[in-house]
């Protein structure tokens, strides 16, 4: 009788489930707390019409599905992998495995399948129990149920296909969690650790992380991406009693967005998968106890965490132990060289003693250190030398989508079709400070000690390109402006200065003409005489009219970059709100300050006809705090020497323009 070939043990399908019943009772027992919990509310007399919508339930399936099934998943699925695979990380256990009358296909598909059942079954009952809660509240949506199902079936696949790939790249038990964590957030890692340490060479570069491929760390991409878009409507009821109305927010439709991406992973599982059989069919039984598993790995093991090393070890030895000797701003490259070959080396060394299980692993690696030096040295010199053009790059006009500006504490932003002329402005701005790169950072220190002079001033100018191509140019820059070249054409601070005080900019302060935006409400303060005022959109929109009748006369909006105190404007405070449609497709908001001065007719008029104002409120900072806004004459005069040399000399000053974001600093 001819034998036949079985891809599936059921005796070993039912070891594994029995074995290991501990871990996925304990998850099945915590996770139906939960649904549990929630029955026992509903089934309270007060609370059984707390849910009176099925999509009220499916609004919760969808966000246990968006936020929480991802990294509960993450962190079972390894578990589950340690569990039915950790016959290969003993010799005699693997031995006795592949001694079995049962062949590698068998094993594979057999332990994959009770991996899966034990992801599934803390599920299947949390899921069963949510059922019963929805049925008993009467709101039972078998659409939300399939999208959650489907979810939940695809990111389980997903995560413990992966933990099964990293199973068989690894042979030890203690290294399969740490490879497989680092295999989920090696790409947002190496993103932020690259972004820092390039920002510490390039000028203007901004730091921290980018985002760019983070599609390749799915945990985060998931937390990020999967979002629940809710849909309610205003629903107006009156009594009949009374004849009172009342509104109430209703739910009428939930969607789980870029839900899509969950086929995405699904089929990226499939893949892992069929590399982790591959991995099976060659992988060795001598190599249960060895740290990579795959001979070919070994060498991207060993560089790749010498890699690791001089990049996190380096910056961080730079910044312990030469930070504080360095003069700019920037990493000094000969320090920077040797504080990564400290940190590569024992990267590299410690590698090879985890791969060869053994401390003597010095002989004959002077090759293997001298690549890792000459990456270093490459890395440094392509950034100190910006090689790449990184710090030259001023995206053209028509490569760019969105400009946002940030600059004299204000926010800006700028498209091309409507904004060419603002854009371009901004465009030779960038440029001049790209060029004029060696003199700002020369003579930074030097007029840092000038600032807040009455000369010589500090600002931002952070500017973000969003390109056609989807990809974003982001630049930020601390700079020094001084009155001196603020009056020499072509200077950084010439042209910032024309950019920021034109009349087209004082209307984008406004939203002026721009439909995006829609004005919503205001606040105002009266610290003269202690007065607070809720302002609603249509007095809002009077004060905003009036504001901008002001700016076209020019009493408003010219942003004085060396007096920064506030001693000539009225002592209050007054601010507009704005909300506008973000690109995600969700209602967000925005503000200005605005800073009354006198002058400011329209605007005076406008607050005293909505009966805001009167004029005892019409006092400026410096007629109501005088002692604040001394000189410093007038402060030794007053107090003498000694107070001056016991106290030190202090000025009191409102950061912040015509109309920005304004802090009290006192030094």
């Amino acid at each position: 009788m001819q034998s036949r070939t079985s891809f599936f043990n059921g005796t070993l399908f039912r070891k594994n489930l029995t074995r290991f019943w501990p871990l996925w009772g304990l998850a099945s027992f915590v996770g139906a707390l939960f649904p549990l919990a929630l029955l026992l509310q509903l089934m309270r007399r007060e609370n059984f019409y707390m849910w009176n919508n099925p999509l009220d339930f499916t609004e919760m399936y969808y966000n246990v599905a968006a936020y929480g099934v991802p990294v509960i998943s993450l962190l079972y699925a390894i578990l589950c992998a340690m569990m039915v695979w950790s016959y290969l990380y003993n010799s005699r256990s693997v031995g006795l495995a592949h001694t079995l009358p049962i062949r590698r296909e068998g094993l594979f598909l057999t332990n994959f399948l009770s991996g899966m059942a034990m992801m599934l079954i803390p599920y299947v009952i949390i899921g069963a129990l949510c059922i019963l809660v929805s049925v008993v509240g009467g709101c039972f949506d078998p659409k939300g149920l399939a999208v959650t199902i489907l979810t939940v079936l695809g990111l389980s696949f997903f995560y413990f296909a992966s933990a099964t790939f990293v199973a068989f790249v690894t042979g030890n038990i203690f290294a399969l969690p740490a490879v497989y964590f680092m295999l989920h957030f090696l790409a947002v890692l190496l993103d932020w650790l690259v972004s820092t340490f390039a920002q510490g060479f390039l000028f203007g570069l901004s730091g921290g992380y980018t985002g760019v491929v983070e599609w390749l760390s799915p945990t985060v991409y998931l937390e990020d991406q999967l979002r629940v878009d809710s849909t309610y409507e205003i629903i107006t009821t009156q009594t009949s009693l009374t004849g009172a109305y009342s509104e109430t927010n209703q739910l009428t439709a939930v969607r789980l967005e870029h839900f899509w991406l969950i086929g995405v992973y699904a089929l990226v599982g499939v893949a892992l998968l069929a590399l982790a059989w591959l991995l099976y069919r060659r992988r060795r039984s001598e190599s249960a106890g060895d740290v990579v598993a795959v001979g070919w790995m070994k060498p991207l093991f060993r560089f790749g965490t010498a890699a690791l090393a001089a990049l996190l070890g380096g910056i961080a030895l730079y910044e312990l132990f030469w930070r504080n000797f360095q003069d700019g701003r920037y990493y000094e490259v000969a320090p920077m060289l040797v504080c990564m070959l400290v940190a590569g080396a024992i990267g590299y060394y410690a590698a090879s003693m985890l791969l060869a299980k053994s401390l003597r692993v010095f002989r004959g690696s002077w090759k293997g250190m001298a690549l890792v030096a000459a990456g270093c040295v490459a890395l440094c010199c392509v950034l100190h030398f910006d090689l790449l053009g990184v710090e030259d790059r001023v995206p053209e006009a028509s490569q760019v989508k969105k400009v946002e500006l940030y600059t004299a504490n204000n926010n800006y932003t700028f498209y091309p079709d409507e904004d060419a002329e603002l854009l371009e402005q901004v465009r030779t701005v960038h440029q001049t400070i790209v060029s004029d790169k060696d003199d700002i950072l020369e003579g930074y220190d030097r007029r840092m000690w000038a600032v807040n002079s009455g000369d010589v001033e500090y600002v931002s100018f952070d500017v973000t390109y969003e390109l056609t191509n989807g990809l974003k140019v982001e630049r930020n820059y601390g700079l020094t402006v001084t009155r001196d070249r603020m009056a020499q054409a072509g200077t950084y601070d010439n042209l910032l200065d024309r950019l920021v005080n034109s009349e087209a900019m004082k209307a984008k302060r406004l939203h002026v003409g721009d439909s995006r935006y829609d004005i919503s409400s205001g606040y105002l303060y009266l610290e003269a005489v202690g007065d607070s005022f809720d302002l609603n959109s249509r007095e809002a929109a009077a004060v905003l009219e009036a504001v901008g009748k002001d700016a076209r006369a020019g009493t408003w909006g010219t942003y004085d970059w060396f007096e920064n105190d506030r001693r000539d404007c009225y002592a209050m405070s007054l601010e507009l709100s704005f909300t506008f449609m973000g690109e995600e497709g969700h209602l967000r908001g925005d503000w200005i300050s605005i800073n009354v001065r006198p002058g400011m007719d329209n605007t005076i008029t406008c607050l005293k006809d909505l009966g805001l104002v009167t004029d005892d409120a019409l006092r400026t900072y410096g007629e109501l705090y005088p002692e604040d806004y001394q000189d410093y004459a007038d402060y030794v005069e007053k107090y003498g020497m000694g107070a001056v040399e016991e106290a030190g000399p202090a000025s009191v000053g409102v950061i912040g323009g015509a109309d920005g974001f304004a802090a009290v600093v006192v030094s």
